[in-house]
């Protein structure tokens, strides 16, 4: 691990001051993720700008019957909390699916979305990759990839973004909030992962420099739901995810609401799929069109092919159960 200067912020614009300071510094919220990758010289700081005690650990109501939650809030403290829970279950199930105990109880809402991919070769300094080292190569696609993207992917990249938390949030629209040292800013979650493309090593838009201060959630519809798939039953990353939100009236969904994990390299709106649903019956034989809409730009190498059938039947089973909780 490379030697590095560690400083520990006592607000925000000290905290956005320091990094604008030192281009090679980087915010440490609980380190799950970051400490990691130190260890492997995958990054490689050369300041630590400690970001854990600002004043950025609340969750509250706003005026719009939202929530505003905080960057500093912990992965536990999420989940538990009795508005996530009430109001978006997804959200907390999302979270509970993601990590340990131990893991929770350090992760912040901030550092969870700026996690990074998972994918072997990313973590593996001794080999190319186009995320890590541009212009190198993405020896995925010809080598390990069974877990590797679907949807959204490019010939430069086709890693997947772990987060399950980011799964249930871009399902409903969150919008992250942020700090630079030329004022606050915000963007919408939807827009926040930048496409793979040519540059898959800039991952989102977030400006040089800037420290996520929060993240806001609108209303939504009440019956929600993350399921998530893992090749063993404990706290293992997902091959594939789903968050949904369903209003349905009358036998007839008013409004769904629908994200993809562990698919590409964001979490995944599934807009195609909504549009299908949106006015259609609640019944099987619709969720099933409405996956087959959003999976028909599925490009799928043979390691990963089986993923298709996979959030085809993810995306029936968890709208039926939503159909059914709401018809109770």
């Amino acid at each position: 691990m490379r030697e590095f200067d560690y400083r520990r912020a006592e607000d925000v614009p000290g905290a956005v001051a320091l990094l604008d300071a030192d281009p090679d510094a980087r915010y440490l919220g609980g380190g799950t993720n970051l400490v990691d990758l130190m260890k492997t010289g995958v990054e490689r700081p050369a300041r630590l700008v400690d970001v854990r005690r600002l004043p950025l650990d609340h969750i509250e109501s706003t005026g719009d019957g939202g929530l505003r939650i905080g960057a500093t809030v912990t992965n536990s403290d999420l989940a538990a909390h009795p508005e996530v829970r009430r109001r978006y279950p997804a959200l907390a199930q999302a979270v509970l699916a993601g990590a340990s105990g131990q893991l929770r109880n350090m992760a912040t809402v901030g550092g969870n979305l700026l996690q990074r991919t998972r994918c072997g070769y990313f973590a593996d300094v001794t080999k190319p990759c186009n995320k890590r080292l541009p212009g190198s190569g993405c020896p995925a696609v010809e080598g390990e990839h069974h877990n590797h993207a679907v949807l959204g992917a490019s010939e430069h990249c086709i890693a997947v973004h772990p987060s399950d938390m980011g799964v249930a949030l871009t399902a409903f629209d969150a919008v992250v909030s942020y700090r630079t040292v030329d004022g606050a800013g915000e963007v919408p979650l939807a827009d926040f992962y930048l496409p793979v493309g040519d540059t898959p090593h800039r991952e989102t838009a977030l400006p040089p420099g800037a420290l996520i201060t929060g993240v806001t959630l609108p209303p939504v519809p009440p019956a929600s739901r993350y399921r998530k798939v893992r090749e063993r039953a404990s706290y293992a990353f997902a091959i594939g995810s789903v968050a949904a939100a369903l209003d349905i009236s009358g036998g007839v969904v008013r409004e769904a609401r629908l994200a993809f994990g562990a698919v590409a390299s964001r979490p995944w709106r599934a807009y195609a799929a909504e549009h299908v649903l949106n006015g259609a019956p609640a019944s099987a034989d619709h969720f099933a069109a409405a996956a087959d809409a959003e999976l028909a730009g599925a490009r799928t190498l043979p390691g990963n092919a089986y993923k298709v059938t996979l959030m085809r039947n993810l995306v029936v089973a968890v709208l039926s159960e939503l159909a059914e909780e709401t018809a109770r």
